[in-house]
């Protein structure tokens, strides 16, 4: 029997209908981050990946999104007996003594009920491995999921598999957009707006050079979601105050009047209704709309998992800077400041990053070389 393993990989549901991009972009991933591979094809709803190394592939290409599950898994064909006899061999290497498993198939089955697999390898399990005291669990009680899935001619036996970013394939939207990181809010605003499948540019602002250190590590965890051996970054040193609520409001208008200076044809706004009083979010849409733009709010609707998705992009310990910004009162809708973002604009730092694993150092001397 074939021991080669494979990454296969689970769309989402709203993925399923832009597979090709999705497969453009594992990819892309894998050439990015030096991962040598065999073939990546379509099998059903269900994406095959033969890497040189699955441990590594996998690991890459859950950086993206449009994937609701990935996992290592054993390919064999799809007959009765030979499924029952790969999960019962798989699974006995995988269960520890005194585990409670649970066997679950999906997917087409051809001449059999997925339940009978499962029935069938379940007493398998018991019967050839009764040694390990192993026994079955429930849907809602069990240690570990044999999990197999079933194409027209395959079923793939997983023999490890990891939750995906969920989203949509990036770039699936055709439609580019700007939008700014200059805090724990914008890097989850940018993060939901690849998320959603638009082809995302990035500039960065900040008021003070401390502050750079902190934005570099957010960027590098949305760097990698581009999908880009070189990613562009511009940055913009904006001089307001750092202090108050009316001041980070005024800074918030100002970086907006940074983004409207691109060509960009939508502008994505990190506002989000739980945060941001409806008047000021309105004049927003309003002054993007007035400059022949189109606005895009990705957090709109976004509520406590605000804070889950800062956790995917490694915003563990800012959490209480986010949970700061988002307990604001924000009543007050000031304009921009005119004449520093007419400085800040003279400031622009235009930096080139190789996607790679020194990408904070890389950003920080990039920017020291071109002060």
């Amino acid at each position: 029997m074939d021991e080669i393993s494979y990454v296969i990989v689970f769309p989402t549901i709203f993925s399923k209908n832009k597979i090709p991009q999705l497969i453009s972009n594992i990819k892309k991933i894998l050439k990015i981050k030096n991962q040598q591979f065999k073939l990546v094809k379509r099998d059903g709803e269900v994406i095959l990946v033969e890497a040189n190394d699955p441990v590594f592939a996998s690991s890459a290409i859950n950086m993206l999104f449009g994937i609701k599950e990935i996992a290592i898994a054993r390919q064999i064909k799809n007959d009765f007996q030979d499924v029952v006899s790969e999960i019962t061999s798989v699974g006995g290497n995988l269960l520890l003594k005194g585990e409670k498993f649970l066997v679950r198939v999906e997917g087409i089955s051809k001449g059999f009920l997925a339940k009978d697999v499962e029935i069938a390898a379940t007493s398998n399990i018991i019967e050839k491995k009764s040694k390990l005291g192993a026994h079955p669990g429930t849907e809602q009680d069990y240690d570990k999921l044999l999990y197999t899935y079933l194409t027209k001619n395959n079923a793939y036996i997983c023999i490890f598999s990891d939750k995906g970013k969920g989203g949509i394939p990036y770039q699936s939207q055709n439609e580019k957009t700007i939008c700014a990181v200059y805090d724990e809010l914008s890097a989850v605003s940018c993060y939901e707006t690849i998320k959603q499948g638009y082809d995302t540019k990035v500039i960065v602002c900040y008021r003070q050079k401390s502050e750079l250190m902190n934005l570099a590590k957010m960027l590098n965890q949305i760097i990698p979601r581009l999908v880009q051996d070189k990613i562009e970054l511009e940055f913009f040193n904006l001089k307001i105050n750092s202090n108050g609520i009316k001041n980070y409001l005024i800074y918030v208008n100002s970086i907006l009047e940074i983004l409207l200076q691109f060509s960009n044809k939508r502008v994505s706004l990190a506002l989000s209704p739980q945060i941001f009083s409806s008047d000021f979010i309105d004049n927003s849409l309003k002054h993007v709309f007035s400059k022949k733009k189109i606005p895009l709010i990705p957090l709109s609707g976004v509520d406590t998992s605000l804070f889950d998705e800062a956790k995917e992009i490694g915003l563990e310990r800012n959490i209480n800077k986010l949970e700061k910004i988002a307990s604001m009162n924000s009543d007050e809708i000031p304009s921009f400041a005119k004449k520093e973002v007419e400085n800040a604009l003279k400031t622009k730092k235009v930096i080139s990053i190789q996607a790679g694993p020194n990408n904070v150092h890389d950003i920080l001397d990039s920017l020291e070389e071109n002060h």
